[in-house]
């Protein structure tokens, strides 16, 4: 007799027991493609800041789905009606939201496959398996390419207070150890409610609600871009560069067979082809790992050293600042490093660099966060609060960035 593969039961160690509701999400998690997310950091470099900073994608998609059905249920007994079809398909459009995420989540978007983005490849990878599982995946993909006319469930998925930042903001907090950006994702979705197809927070929620912008916005200036992880981070996109462009120089570069590929093509969105896919399958954190460990002791200076500072933290020099660096400041780095090193200017731009980071904790000109008041209008959290701070944090915050080798700070 078949065993039915429903009401599995993970222990997570932020909400507990976490139930995976029926066969068709058994089968999801069961899959190669979704146990390749165990593989998958969920933030990326941010362990050579935050020892803690080790769970993965596989962690945060759980907790995600584990969110949504709480959400589910808080909307039935609220009397928004939700069909058994809309809430599976909700559990299946959030626990696939990122499994399009490549080695150290953000890594291989913008180094070696251009112009597609993880939620590109995330819809191809939910388009495979519903082929593979007999169309069961429509209606998911539906609502999560915003296309289904129940347009409030989308924004269960994504939108600026979906079950996806709910989870990612108090996961990330929890393993870093930052007590800053933890939200109370219980009391904010016992607070949800629907009004006219828009997804709404009972106005007695709106303190809630302020403390998650705030969170967000000091888990980003503390976490995401501390100044540590995000030069890290920068070296593992210039290392990656570096690869694909001495692999297509004719350099044979070691590495696993899965990443030799895609240093050795040109794959943008419209290549991504079933076989491409599946070769994008093969690939995670160990392939990058590994590869650095070889790229270490190459002949290319660029490359092992670039290689060397991330395994052995030896990280670039990195300043904040209000105002951009000047040109002559980056040309004077810049000659340095290549007189120091016999460097040519375009090797020398591994080392040297600027940018900008931008913060912004909350958006009101694209996707609101809105309130349902007492009286059952729909207002934006921005003009409903009567915290002034929650309009200045709409306000994008740009900083910016100069990234240059330690040894050259006189």
């Amino acid at each position: 007799m078949k065993q039915q593969n429903s009401q599995k039961i993970i222990n997570d160690p932020i909400y507990g027991f976490v139930t995976i509701p029926n066969e068709l999400i058994f089968n999801l998690v069961e899959h190669r493609y979704f146990q390749r997310l165990r593989r998958i950091s969920q933030m990326g470099m941010s362990y050579l800041v935050y020892p803690g900073a080790h769970h993965t994608r596989f962690h945060h998609t759980l907790g995600a789905m584990h969110l949504m059905q709480k959400a589910v249920q808080v909307l039935r007994f609220k009397g928004v009606e939700i069909s058994d079809d809309e809430a599976e398909a909700l559990y299946v459009g959030i626990l696939l939201h990122d499994i399009g995420h490549g080695p150290f989540s953000h890594a291989m978007e913008h180094s070696i496959v251009s112009g597609v983005n993880h939620e590109d490849i995330s819809l191809l990878f939910m388009e495979a398996l519903n082929t593979e599982m007999d169309n069961k995946l429509a209606l998911a993909i539906s609502i999560f390419k915003n296309e289904y006319p129940r347009k409030f469930l989308h924004k269960l998925i994504s939108s600026q207070l979906d079950m996806d930042r709910l989870d990612y903001l108090r996961r990330d907090s929890f393993y870093t150890g930052v007590a800053e950006g933890a939200v109370n994702s219980e009391r904010l979705i016992a607070m949800l409610n629907v009004k006219d197809d828009i997804l709404v927070i009972e106005e007695k929620g709106i303190y809630s609600v302020e403390k998650f912008i705030v969170a967000r916005r000091l888990m980003y200036w503390q976490v995401y871009l501390h100044k540590t992880g995000f030069v890290a981070e920068n070296l593992l996109l210039r290392m990656l560069k570096r690869a694909k462009e001495l692999t297509l120089k004719g350099v044979d570069l070691r590495c696993s067979d899965a990443l030799q590929y895609f240093l050795k093509h040109q794959i943008e969105k419209g290549e991504f082809t079933p076989e491409v896919l599946e070769t994008f399958a093969k690939l995670d954190d160990t392939d990058i790992i590994s590869a650095m460990k070889f790229w270490s002791t190459n002949e290319d200076f660029v490359l092992s050293s670039l290689s060397n500072m991330i395994l052995n933290r030896g990280l670039l020099k990195v300043k904040i600042k209000k105002k951009p660096t000047s040109e002559d400041k980056i040309s004077e780095k810049k000659k340095l490093v290549m007189h120091k090193y016999g460097l040519t200017e375009a090797e020398a731009d591994y080392f040297v660099f600027s940018g900008a980071m931008a913060n912004q904790a909350y958006n009101m000109k694209t996707d609101t966060i809105n309130i349902l008041t007492k009286r059952g209008r729909v207002v934006d959290v921005a003009k409903a609060s009567d915290q002034l701070n929650i309009k200045a944090l709409s306000k994008k915050v740009v900083k910016y960035y100069f990234c240059y080798p330690k040894k050259l700070d006189v």
